[in-house]
């Protein structure tokens, strides 16, 4: 995944950074909410028709996103409300930028791209909602391409050449895709696997149940007794 790649060649950049902010002893959380506030302009300017300068926003915002666990960690600040609340302003993320390129679109009478902005939106979310709830099923879903990072780096690439139309068509169509491919893959591991499961069952036969066997009564002198006698006849 991207993200890996990404968390690859950064990883000393990122470390730097992350030790410089750790040692200022700014909370985890002021970075998540600022990775927000930075991508709250930069839908500003994807509804003013300025991509470029809202392509460099997103960067800073990536940027926060990728800084706030390493700080957390050094600063042993990590709690799973932290994880909870990136999550949740991760999504807000995503429908502002969308919802940028919307507002955009309907002002220059562009309706067919301000309605591919509102799939790519839908999809962007379904991705992640998707992926939540195969997780509360049991399976791991990590299947798929079009996650968080992938739209990120294909809005930015998009925002910078001045080619967001092409850019929300391959995101309107790709992530929707994966939203698919994860509804597949979280049947395969639940449904498919208890079909396949019941059907190996009935190929195997009924169960034999060994014949229960009596236990022999303690030998009692009462039954010895008798025992004897009908053995001598009497």
């Amino acid at each position: 995944m991207l993200t890996r790649t990404i968390g690859r060649y950064l990883s000393w950049p990122i470390g730097v950074l992350s030790f410089l902010l750790a040692s200022t002893g700014i909370p985890p959380n002021v970075i998540t909410w600022s990775a927000l506030v930075l991508n709250l302009w930069a839908c500003v300017f994807f509804a003013a028709g300025g991509f470029a300068a809202a392509a460099g926003l997103m960067i800073l915002a990536g940027t926060c996103d990728l800084l706030d666990g390493p700080v957390a960690r050094r600063q042993n600040r990590v709690s799973r409300f932290g994880g909870f609340l990136e999550s949740i302003l991760d999504r807000y993320a995503d429908l502002v930028l969308f919802l940028g390129l919307l507002v955009y679109y309907v002002r220059v009478d562009r309706f067919s791209y301000a309605i591919l902005a509102g799939v790519a939106m839908a999809g962007a979310v379904m991705v992640s909602y998707a992926k939540a709830r195969a997780e509360s099923l049991g399976p791991s879903s990590e299947v798929g391409f079009w996650e968080r990072p992938e739209r990120l780096v294909l809005m930015i690439i998009g925002g910078l050449v001045n080619q967001m139309g092409l850019t929300l068509w391959i995101l309107a169509i790709g992530s929707n895709l994966t939203v698919i491919h994860r509804i597949v893959h979280t049947w395969m591991e639940t449904e498919g696997k208890l079909r396949k499961q019941r059907v190996e069952n009935a190929d195997a036969g009924p169960v034999r149940l060994s014949p229960r066997v009596s236990p022999e009564p303690p030998d009692t002198p009462a039954r010895s007794l008798l025992t004897r006698s009908a053995g001598r006849g009497d």
